[in-house]
């Protein structure tokens, strides 16, 4: 390991009676090999490596793993009880360690309710501001704060709960055909098998015609059959099959609507939801008009407007919204000055085009995460160490020197700034760079450099040492400007911030699609061409494109029950591989016994989880290892039968990278697991939880699937920015994949912020020129070179920048 010795200005060293390092001793979390690093407080440090590398292990697993075990010890009894069960991390010592805030971008998925609003906390200011400064109709009463909020009993609307939005049934939507009779299935919405013919039943006994086409039946039989909340019990006296005894029965009518709300808010059943919302229509509320508020709430306003108008405004308009308004009293002085400060760290971090009333799970992991950085500017804490996950994640390059500034607060604040990041601009700005490597997995786990950025130029084995110092290169392979074989032309898009927009996507060819946050990108491509090119698909055989194929950063699932081997289908390849071995075929086990989701072969205190909960009470909850199985997920009679030499839990835990080896002579195996590896995958474990792998992970996982079931028909690839949380060195793995699919015939689309990436594209479609209402125009469109010549827009400075590299021969395509 390269150790620097010099520290930033004002470090004080242990001689001095007041340490001011972070000193790590022994760590070994994940693929750490015993590791010593010391790290400066009070200065910006920014762990880099290879995707995969242990630097992730060192800042959160170690480094915010220990604070938070140090918390846990300090705040009672109870929680030091807990302790062993919440696993400490392998290391042997940390010293001089402050408390820590972790602002990962792995999260649960936040729920409806939470929005832009809640997560800043601007929408407690915001209420507060219209409880105290709004103008209220003659006579009506203040109101307090909480009565401004839908997520209160004060403030929700009584009809829709406080949601916006109610699910409806309609007579169109419960009988599609209403030619049919209800004995022929008119009530589609009804379930079917026993359940619905004793429904049928039912009606004939209460008189009702059974055989009589549905539009003929009378109007307010129709009503009473669809909708009523009656419930009668009836002696029904079933007529079914001759050679059968049919005994009277007692039996409780359900009208189509109560069965269908009833299914749709209670069962436990996803299939049985799914159907059930098939005969709903979702619509805004009719009573609050979709602004979720009560009456007495709305009728309140500032500066002319509603709550709800006010949170449906961008950031930047409310601002503004807030500068000009007229102030009436000291009250609404220092609500509107303490309001328009809130909104400030958030408009600087590039976020400005979002709306208070925005939902959350809307938002992009780095979005979030960037909420949550903005929130901590206005707390005041200092004295912390904050653990940033990639903060640059799909920002713009124009909004990362945005970033750069406010890191720079939080660490003159005081604070010890730690931040896991591949982007080079952030990691020149850094004052200390910490390098894991040299390589993933197996062969990383390594401390190469510990101090200075520029001192890290003279470590020859690090993968950031060649991109950080050596001369631009480009990050795809050198080449023509590749001629497309067709094009799908887009006219008057109209979605989202999208306005009246004609684009141009043409075929057989690589397609970058840039701008900055918010500018429109993701709904132009994951949802407008997206939705065109499958309805064409669908038309015919006339389009030149035969599949689509889009690869998102959606988790590849929700539990910890799904994992990479599941995912990709290796699992079903491992598993007949142990039932096949002569102690499982001695003992009748078939593929089940082997699956950590069925009772048989699982550890049954976990429930093949491999972990159990852990209640905290007064703190979320968190997760340990099983006392059982101790993570193996199986129970000790299956974990006696071995394939060569490892049980089913040793296979799971195996890295792609080994598990090849392993695997090498089969060849269903080998195909995914070679797959995973030329995608830059080889590091992760085949039983990674799908929880535990970032949205980067996820997407390439996505694409190593569909690479190995390659098919010869034109298909095109949407990928919404493929390269976050990607290293430089990885960027290439990724790229030669991508460019080798357009080789083959295919179009690839991809939305992106990497100028390296950009200028390596055939096409550009530069989208902006700003944020939400300010984007969704086309800037420029053209081959890098025309995009970034033409000077417009924000992306053309940073593109032309990039092609000072070679990234491809000068040249123009033509459609």
């Amino acid at each position: 390991m390269h150790q620097s010795s010099e520290a930033p200005t004002g470090a004080l060293g242990p001689e001095h009676g007041h340490d001011r390092y972070v000193r790590v001793r022994g760590a070994r979390e994940h693929n750490l090999r015993g590791v010593d690093v010391d790290v400066p407080r009070d200065a910006l440090t920014v762990f880099t490596g290879v995707s995969g590398s242990g630097k992730s292990s060192l800042a959160f697993g170690t480094l915010y793993a220990e604070a938070q075990r140090r918390y846990f010890e300090s705040v009672a009894p109870y929680a030091r009880r807990l302790i062993h069960q919440i696993g400490a991390p392998k290391v042997d010592s940390v010293t001089g360690l402050p408390p820590a805030v972790s602002l990962e971008q792995r999260r649960s998925s936040p729920g409806s309710r939470s929005s832009v609003g809640t997560v800043t906390l601007l929408s407690n200011s915001l209420r507060m501001l219209l409880s105290r400064a709004g103008t209220y109709p003659p006579g009506a009463g203040r109101l307090d704060s909480d009565a401004f909020s839908p997520n209160t009993a004060a403030g929700a609307c009584p009809s829709c709960h406080g949601l916006g939005r109610i699910h409806r049934t309609s007579e169109e939507l419960l009988v599609p055909d209403p030619g049919l009779s209800i004995r022929e299935g008119a009530v589609a919405a009804w379930p079917g098998a026993w359940q619905g013919k004793n429904l049928r039943d039912i009606l004939e006994t209460l008189g009702h015609d059974v055989d009589r086409p549905w539009r003929e039946l009378p109007a307010k039989d129709r009503e009473w059959i669809l909708f009523t909340e009656e419930q009668p019990v009836v002696t029904v006296h079933p007529v079914r099959d001759a050679d059968r005894i049919q005994r009277p029965y007692q039996g409780t009518y359900m009208s189509a609507h109560r069965y269908v709300m009833r299914t749709f808010s209670d069962s436990k059943s996803a299939t049985l939801r799914a159907r059930a919302e098939k005969f709903l229509a979702d619509s805004p509320c009719p009573v609050c008009g979709g602004r979720r508020l009560r009456p007495e709430a709305l009728a309140v306003t500032f500066a002319g407007r509603t709550i709800a108008e006010l949170a449906a405004l961008a950031l930047t308009e409310l601002d503004a919204v807030l500068a000009s308004a007229a102030l009436d009293g000291e009250a609404a002085r220092v609500l509107a000055e303490d309001l328009r400060t809130r909104i400030g760290p958030v408009t600087e971090l590039g976020l400005g085009y979002l709306s208070l009333d925005r939902t959350a799970p809307t938002l992009s992991a780095g979005e979030l995460q960037r909420l949550r950085l903005a929130t901590q500017l206005r707390s005041g804490l200092f004295g912390v160490v904050y653990v940033l996950d990639e903060p640059s994640a799909g920002l713009h390059p124009a909004d990362t020197e945005a970033l750069l500034g406010v890191l720079d607060r939080l660490k003159e604040a005081g604070n010890t700034v730690f931040v896991v990041e591949h982007h080079l601009d952030v990691v020149r700005h850094a004052d200390w760079l910490v390098d894991v490597g040299p390589l993933a997995g197996e062969r990383g786990g390594r401390v190469l450099h510990s101090g200075p950025p520029a001192e890290l130029a003279g470590v020859a084995e690090s993968a950031t040492a060649r991109h950080l110092f050596a001369p631009r290169e480009p990050a795809g392979p050198v080449r023509e400007v590749r001629r497309p074989t067709g094009e799908v032309l887009l006219s008057g898009v109209d979605r989202h911030n999208l306005r009246d927009l004609d684009a141009r996507f043409p075929l057989g060819v690589f397609t970058a699609v840039t701008g900055v946050s918010g500018s429109g990108k993701s709904t132009l491509v994951g949802q407008a061409l997206a939705r065109e090119v499958g309805e064409r698909i669908a038309a015919g055989p006339g389009f030149p494109v035969r599949r689509l194929v889009e690869v998102d950063q959606k988790p590849i699932g929700r539990t910890p029950r799904s994992n990479l081997a599941t995912y990709t289908g290796l699992f079903d390849v491992v598993r007949r591989l142990f039932t096949q071995s002569p102690q499982a075929r001695a003992r009748g086990w078939k593929a089940g016994r082997f699956s950590f989701n069925v009772a048989g072969g699982r550890c049954e205190t976990c429930q093949g989880e491999g972990f159990v909960s852990v209640e905290l009470l007064f703190l979320p909850s968190t997760y340990a290892p099983c006392p059982d199985c101790g993570g193996a997920r199986y129970n000790a009679e299956t974990l006696e039968v071995r394939y060569e030499g490892l049980d089913i839990a040793e296979v799971l835990a195996l890295t792609v990278e080994s598990a090849a080896r392993f695997f090498a002579d089969v060849p269903a195996a080998a195909r995914s697991l070679r797959a995973l590896e030329e995608i830059g995958l080889g590091y992760l474990r085949l039983g990674q939880p799908a929880t535990e792998l970032s949205g980067g992970e996820a997407q390439r996982i996505k694409l190593a699937t569909e690479l190995q079931r390659l098919r010869r028909e034109h298909t095109l690839y949407l990928l919404d920015e493929p390269t976050t949380g990607l290293h430089p060195a990885d960027v290439r793995v990724l790229l030669r994949q991508l460019h080798g699919l357009v080789d083959a015939g295919h179009s690839v689309v991809v939305v992106e912020h990497d100028m390296d990436v950009v200028a390596g594209a055939d096409w550009v479609i530069d989208l902006g020129p700003g944020g939400g209402a300010q984007g969704g125009r086309v800037v420029a469109a053209g081959t890098p070179h025309e995009v970034a010549s033409a000077g417009r827009g924000r992306t053309a400075a940073y593109l032309a920048r990039a092609l000072d590299g070679p990234a491809v021969a000068e040249g123009t395509a033509s459609a």
